[in-house]
């Protein structure tokens, strides 16, 4: 099963340094975009995010990105 797209842009979300974040890659998370253990019906997993420092990042929420889990633009282009 290829990813769904959650939506076209970007999630802002506030995180905290050494805390792990788990982005859902199968686009069919309740709330994105964090997982929430939908991928189990397909053949994506969920993929860790560690924070570095306390701020804020935007995670992809077209599910294409190339810089798996941030946004990179890729979005625009669908």
């Amino acid at each position: 099963m290829q990813s769904k797209t959650a939506k076209n842009e970007p999630y802002p979300v506030e995180v905290e340094a050494g805390k792990s974040y788990y982005w859902c890659s199968c686009g069919l998370s309740k709330t994105q975009p964090l997982c929430d253990g939908m991928h189990k019906v397909t053949d994506c997993e969920p993929v860790e995010y560690t924070a570095t420092e306390n701020t804020t990042v935007y995670f992809c929420g077209c599910k294409q990105t190339e810089h798996v889990p941030l946004c990179d633009g890729t979005h625009n282009k669908l």
